[in-house]
This record gives structure tokens, C-alpha cells and sequence, in this order.
């Protein structure tokens, strides 16, 4: 059998079940839900079911590969999301990287499900089809690139920052990438209280000289980034930096590059599967602490942490929006999991079956 992923009935096919199973019974079901719409959560799988959209335009950190070259991911997530939450979650695909037909096929199928993770649909079309849902769907959309990996790497900062001493909101941050993560690990930083932060792009730093690439997300977190409004290439901001964050290409980053930051910096290289700078490289370079989204180095930063969980929580408290504050909450509560940090565990394991209920904690506390 291919795949990942199947489907298994909750009955035993048989005479005896058959009429409970399909006709008539079915029918007295029907009934009630259109009598009383609140009855399908009880009724059918709806309750437990999340869909995982992608159009394929964004898959790891491959590029737009289409649709079918995105479903073995999708299929993966779906095996994340049932033997870490206990949530059936279904891979849809879309046929289509237009938004506006992205945003109405969602909402047209969305009556099956209680939740919406978003993944893998490249910046910035996925700013405007996240909020487009989340404002007229009346359950939880999630994009996954954005906010899983963002709600990750503050986990790992706080942690990170207790090995090293370093205070987030009073260090510079560098984060190399400015397309779904690299915005949204900005603003969940900025939302902790960060406040020294430089984002580049491929054309460097997103400053208020240039005027080329500069889409109105990135222009929304240039104006509340870069305080000095540095402009150039990323080599020189890197100096006095404490922090970098990478969301972007293989080979930001070499050894040189790490010595020109402050002493024992903390590197977060998280280009999947190939990161913007090797762990040896960067222990080279002097890097006190060093994370990837790889799963055979240690410090593990992936959305993996956080997505379960997530919809863990969602679905038991019936909340529909995912704000700020429960991002960050999330956060530290993954972090909180880690009772003493080392420089080589900084996060929990994504298989520890702690993180989800930890996560979802966080819908509560």
C-alpha cells in the first residue's frame, strides 16, 4: 500500500450494522442536523476532522513544486496531527495558485471541517488567503508556515536566551528571510518585546531607501523594524547582532560571517532540508547555540512542535481565532518543557507527546 495515510471506519461493515452505517439510519441523522445545525459535531467526524490546504507553491524549502509533488508532505502532516493529537486531519490539494479561487474553494468545502492548517502556499498570496478565511470562516484557519514556525523559534529563543543570558527584547536579531516565516517570526517577536530586529530579503535589508521588492507586507514590518534603518548587505548588520534567524536559502551563512557577531551568538539556521549554515560551520564560527529544522542535529526548531497542538486546543475550547497572546503562551509553554537548558537542548523533542497537550494548555491558562 502507497502512501502515508488511509481511512478506517469506526464500524464493522456487516447486516447488523449495515442499517446504522447507510440507509435508514443515516437518515434520522440528516434530520437532526438540518433540524438543529449544532448537531453535526455530535453526529458525524466533522468534530475531529482539520483540512490541510496547499496549492504546492511553496513545498519545504523545494520551491514551487505543484500540487501533486505537495501531497507526501501534506500526507506526513496528517500522521503528525493523528498519532500526536488524536485529530484526523485530511490533505486537500489544490489545482489552482490563483487566490481568489484558493480563498473560494476553501470556504465552499470548508462545512466538513472544524479547522483549516494552511501550509505550503508561498508569500505573499498566503497573507491574503489566511486573513480572507480566518475573517469569514466561523472556525480556526492556520497557517502553519507562518505561525507554527514563528510560536517554534520563540520557544527556542526563550530557552536559548536562559543558556546564554541574553535578553530577546534587548538584543539585535537578524532574521534572513522575509517571505510567510520570516514575517511572522518578526512580529511574534515584536509582539514579546523585541525590539531591535533587521529583516533582509534577497535584495538585502528591508529598509526605507530601497524601493525595489518591497511588497506591502514587507513594508508593513520594515515600519516597525530596522530602528536605524540600515540599509546594504546582510554581512554588515551582522555585526553586534546576538541573533540569527534564518528562513531563507542555503549558504546565508559561513563561519566568517558568524565571527563578525557578538561572542557566542545563537544561530537558528532553518532552511529545510538544507540550512543556511551547517552546524559545524557555525560552531566554528564561534555559535554558542545552534538550531535547524533537521532532525539528526539537536535543537530541532519545526513547525512540528506547534501544529497539533494548536488545533488540539482550538477544538476542545471551541475558539475560532488564533490571537498574539495564545501564540505566545504556546510559546512558553514548549519552552517550559525544557526544566534545564543546555546549549544542545533548548527545545523539546517534536515525538515527546507532552508538547501537544502543552500547547493546548495554552487555549485555557
Amino acid at each position: 500500500m502507497a502512501g502515508k495515510i488511509t481511512i478506517k471506519s469506526l464500524f464493522q461493515l456487516n447486516r447488523k450494522n449495515l442499517p446504522k452505517i447507510y440507509t435508514p439510519g443515516v437518515a434520522d441523522e440528516s434530520l437532526a442536523i438540518y433540524k438543529n445545525p449544532e448537531k453535526v459535531g455530535a453526529l458525524t467526524a466533522k468534530s475531529n476532522m482539520i483540512a490541510i490546504v496547499t496549492d504546492g507553491s511553496a513545498v519545504l524549502g523545494l520551491g514551487n513544486l505543484g500540487p501533486e509533488a505537495a501531497l507526501p508532505v501534506m500526507e506526513g502532516k496528517s500522521v503528525l496531527f493523528k498519532q500526536l493529537a488524536g485529530i484526523n486531519a485530511f490533505p486537500i490539494i489544490l489545482n489552482t495558485q490563483k487566490t481568489h479561487e484558493i480563498i473560494a474553494t476553501v470556504k465552499t468545502i470548508s462545512p466538513s471541517f472544524s479547522g483549516i492548517n494552511l501550509e505550503d502556499i508561498s508569500a505573499p498570496r498566503c497573507f491574503e488567503i489566511e486573513k480572507k478565511l480566518s475573517d469569514q470562516l466561523d472556525i480556526p484557519v492556520f497557517h502553519d508556515d507562518q505561525h507554527g514556525t514563528a510560536i517554534a523559534v520563540l520557544a527556542g529563543l526563550i530557552n536559548a536566551s536562559k543558556v546564554s543570558g541574553v535578553d530577546i527584547r534587548k538584543s539585535k536579531i537578524v532574521i534572513s528571510g522575509a517571505g510567510a516565516a520570516g514575517i511572522a517570526i518578526a512580529n511574534l517577536l515584536l509582539s514579546y518585546g523585541a525590539r531591535n530586529i533587521i529583516v533582509f530579503d534577497s535584495k538585502g535589508a528591508l529598509c526605507n531607501k530601497r524601493t525595489a521588492g518591497l511588497n506591502i507586507y514587507k513594508y508593513e514590518i520594515l515600519k516597525k523594524t530596522n530602528p536605524r534603518n540600515y540599509c546594504g548587505r546582510i554581512e554588515n548588520a551582522l555585526k553586534s547582532a546576538k541573533i540569527f534567524i534564518g528562513v531563507s536559502v542555503p549558504g546565508v551563512l559561513n563561519r566568517e560571517k558568524v565571527k563578525l557577531m557578538e561572542k557566542k551568538p545563537i544561530v537558528f539556521a532553518l532552511s529545510n532540508p538544507i540550512p543556511e549554515i551547517e552546524r559545524k560551520e557555525a560552531i566554528a564560527g564561534g555559535a554558542l547555540i545552534y538550531a535547524s529544522g533537521r532532525s539528526d542535529y539537536p535543537n530541532q526548531i519545526n513547525n512540528a512542535l506547534v501544529f497539533p497542538g494548536i488545533f488540539l486546543g482550538a477544538l476542545r475550547s471551541s475558539k475560532k481565532k488564533i490571537d498574539v497572546s495564545l501564540k505566545i503562551k504556546a510559546a512558553q509553554k514548549i519552552a517550559a518543557l525544557v526544566a534545564k537548558p543546555r546549549n544542545d537542548k533548548i527545545i523539546p523533542d517534536i515525538l515527546d507527546r507532552k508538547v501537544p497537550e502543552a500547547v493546548a494548555s495554552a487555549f485555557v491558562s
